[in-house]
């Protein structure tokens, strides 16, 4: 029996799951209490601590360790790399724990992983899509001025795996296929994919494309370099209002979309308009990208866990279903994405690459 396991570590839980082939026969989502958190002084010093009370977890449901064979760690901030499996190699645990760019708990994904293969006989550790999966087109870089080049952070596990499910089910080959993928959740992120390649898409992390319940999108750059230069706010502050208090947050004083959806469904005039204004700044996006693929869409995906907001959605479409056939597929299973990447190793439909 070849079982594969995904680890996907966040800021205060890490959620594993065992698959057999494609079938999932264990989850569980490990809460981690700020307690536990303040004796480390970097993220990547807690890989230890997560790693063994994932073996104990794994222990007590009963799962043979040994018949482990492939652990797909989810992709922290590495350099920027095309889609693919990559197997865990010095230079990505190098790279992962500097932080290159940046430090966040994904960066724990592949160390974890790779500790465990080690403790095995014949496992093998992985990542797969991270958000820095880049595979934009030279004229997608162009930002306007030299010194500041657009680049692609996005949620690219989570789109890429529904682009592929959604190939699948129509029988086709996702590198055939023109389709734009909106990823509908904290942050929002609308890619122009063409013929299995994202070539477009807005960075989502910190600062281009719609905004989102926490974070700003796109500002009036002249608006915001006056504020950077008044003296009110601190560079912390700034980088604040555009990632974790934008959006939902600085409108309404929530970052809950069914909070906001409920507001505005009760007749909240203001949750009605951010909402819409919310629907009006993605279908924009998704305007933009069909623009990119020249006007051939085989399809838009929307998916992320606004996608279960049926009014979000509507008003979305509405505004957006001259371009092609909308389908929604919401939530997003980063778990089974994860190891439905370890099952194409396993399968030999796709070769791992190497990180370097």
């Amino acid at each position: 029996m070849n079982l594969i396991l995904a680890i996907n570590p966040g800021s205060t839980s890490t959620k594993i799951a065992v698959f057999e082939n494609s079938k999932q026969i264990f989850l569980k989502t490990i809460r981690h209490s700020c307690e536990d958190m303040t004796h480390f002084k970097k993220i990547t010093d807690q890989y230890e601590f997560r790693k063994n009370i994932i073996i104990k977890e794994l222990e007590d449901a009963k799962i043979n360790l040994k018949q482990l064979k492939i652990i797909v760690g989810r992709g922290g901030l590495v350099k920027p790399i095309p889609s693919g499996v990559y197997i865990v190699n010095e230079t990505l645990k190098e790279d992962l724990r500097a932080g290159i760019l940046g430090e966040h708990a994904s960066n724990l994904g592949g160390l974890i992983a790779d500790d465990i293969a080690n403790l095995l006989e014949d496992a093998q550790a992985y990542i797969a899509d991270p958000v820095v999966v880049d595979e934009l087109e030279p004229l997608a870089r162009i930002s306007g001025h030299p010194d500041f080049e657009r680049i692609s952070i996005f949620h690219a596990l989570n789109q890429k795996a529904i682009a592929r499910t959604h190939a699948k089910q129509l029988g086709e080959k996702y590198e055939d296929m023109n389709l734009i993928v909106v990823h509908l959740g904290g942050g929002i992120s609308v890619g122009a994919h063409k013929k299995g390649k994202v070539i477009d898409v807005n960075q989502a992390l910190d600062g281009e494309g719609p905004f989102s319940p926490e974070r700003s999108g796109t500002l009036p750059v002249g608006a915001l370099a006056k504020a950077c230069f008044s003296g009110k706010y601190t560079l912390e502050e700034v980088k604040k209002m555009i990632t974790g208090k934008g959006g939902y947050v600085a409108y309404l004083g929530t970052n809950d979309a069914y909070e906001v959806e409920k507001r505005a469904e009760n007749g909240d005039k203001k949750a009605i308009l951010i909402q819409d204004a919310l629907a009006y700044q993605v279908a924009k996006e998704i305007g933009a990208m069909s623009t990119v693929l020249k006007g051939e869409i085989h399809g838009i995906l929307l998916t992320g866990g606004m996608a279960y907001g049926k009014p979000l959605v509507d008003s979305i479409k509405s505004r957006i279903g001259h371009l092609g056939k909308v389908f929604v597929y919401p939530g997003e299973d980063e778990m089974r994405a994860l190891a439905m990447n370890g099952l194409m190793i396993i399968n030999k439909e796709v070769e791992p690459l190497v990180y370097s």
